[in-house]
């Protein structure tokens, strides 16, 4: 609570904010500080101010002008990350709209106000002026060469899909292949989280054995490749929690102390939470990331047991597979109800289909993509197989979301979310305790 209150303190005394809504036009001047966003119809920059000037003053303290501003652009001139712009326009509150809170959901990522299509000038292009930034500016460059190799060899949606799911990148997919991911219940699929860093993390140990580094050194060349993907991906709060969690256990596998998993979801959670408490609230991902794994946690061994005449082989784990989907999808239900209303009914089915294969699809991903960007006509041979995977889901995803009925819609208020989640818990509880006992049972 101290920490939540000092968060939005930082918004309430900043300078930046008390001038929204103004109705007249201020001078910026400030830096691109995140990779632009690039939309159909717009582009969307994340800028953070070094001075502001309107009829009456003229404010140049970082610490009064403490946050950032998203400036909705035109698509051209393009920017870029680092870019020193002048940007003449008004500053917006962020609206709060009947079903989403718009301004709380930018404040958690430190922006207070917004600016539409002003006119912008650009005063120096960004290569970085310090070393960080400089560094910054290297990962983006890779991440972006990565991203052509990949549309170069394959095409629309298996270029979109697979960017989307080895760099986080979904601003490819169209909004008809969104509608179809949701109603299928495998959009998660298209986000950097969990499953995506185990596998990850996996290759990577992987590769620095194979290169010829003892264990010992082959954990810290793999945190560290793991550290630069999630910074260059944006280090969205589901890769980030799933780093967190990811080094743990690698720090665990070399020290010799594996513990629960429950330890290090709490330790994953309390670490982003004290760096930014707007998370627990404003963020539905941190919540549906935290609701997922939770599950997987507590649900998954009772499936197991539930599902044990199923068979399970170490090459398709049928199974695991059924038991982490209902354990992840039942935990996590409430909430996407209450957020989203609607319910996928073919979810399982489609998990089930697709799951399995994901950690392929990434291997051979990151291997074309990779190969592509040093020698073209290689990595062009080697995206055959990813393009089969990914025309494989495609195909899955298409059928189903066009079977009647496949997901309904409905809403219910915070009252029975509350409700819905005091009653999982008990009943999880039970199962659980259940579960301790069970080894008695002979």
């Amino acid at each position: 609570m101290w920490r939540h209150q000092i968060a939005y303190l930082a918004i309430t005394n900043s300078q930046l904010s008390a001038m929204n809504d103004q109705n007249e036009k201020v001078v910026l001047i400030g830096t691109v500080v995140k990779e632009p966003d690039i939309r159909e119809n717009n582009t969307r920059l994340v800028i953070k101010p070094k001075k502001i000037q309107n009829q009456k003053v003229v404010y140049e303290s970082e610490k009064r002008l403490k946050g950032k501003v998203l400036v909705i652009a035109r698509q051209y001139p393009e920017y870029q990350y680092g870019d020193e712009l002048k940007i003449i326009g008004k500053l917006k509150t962020p609206p709060r709209f009947e079903d989403f809170n718009y301004k709380d959901y930018l404040a958690k990522d430190g922006i207070y106000s917004v600016m539409y299509k002003p006119k912008i000038e650009l005063l120096s292009r960004g290569k970085g002026r310090d070393l960080t930034s400089t560094f910054y500016c290297k990962i983006l460059g890779f991440k972006e060469r990565l991203r052509k190799n990949i549309e170069q060899n394959l095409s629309p949606p298996q270029s979109s899909i697979l960017t989307a799911i080895i760099l986080g990148e979904k601003r490819k997919i169209s909004k008809q292949w969104k509608n179809k991911l949701n109603i299928t219940g495998v959009r998660h699929i298209t986000c950097v989280s969990g499953m995506h860093i185990v596998v990850l993390s996996g290759i990577l140990m992987w590769l620095g054995t194979t290169l010829g580094l003892w264990r010992g050194q082959a954990f810290y060349f793999a945190i560290i490749l793991l550290f630069l993907f999630i910074i260059m991906i944006g280090a969205p709060v589901s890769a980030v929690r799933a780093g967190i969690m990811a080094g743990l256990v690698l720090l665990a596998q070399k020290l010799g102390r594996l513990s629960t998993s429950s330890r290090a979801v709490v330790f994953a959670g309390t670490i982003m939470l004290i760096n930014n408490p707007l998370l627990l609230k404003s963020d539905i991902g941190f919540q549906l990331s935290f609701l997922a794994v939770l599950g997987i946690i507590y649900l998954m061994p009772i499936f197991q047991d539930y599902l044990n005449k199923i068979p399970n082989p170490e090459y398709f784990s049928l199974r695991d597979v059924a038991s982490m989907t209902l354990s992840a999808q039942i935990f996590t239900l409430p909430l996407l109800i209450y957020n989203f209303g609607y319910i996928s009914l073919v979810s399982l089915i489609s998990n089930i289909l697709i799951v399995p294969i994901l950690s392929f699809v990434m291997i051979s991903g990151f291997v074309f993509g990779l190969v592509g960007i040093f020698c073209q006509s290689l990595g062009w041979i080697l995206s055959w197989p990813c393009w089969l995977l990914l025309t494989y889901i495609i195909k899955i995803i298409d059928f189903l979301s066009q079977v009647p009925f496949a997901s309904f819609a409905f809403k219910i208020s915070w009252i029975w979310l509350l409700i819905s989640y005091l009653i999982l818990g008990y009943i999880t509880w039970q199962l659980t305790e259940g579960q301790k006992f069970k080894f008695l049972d002979y």
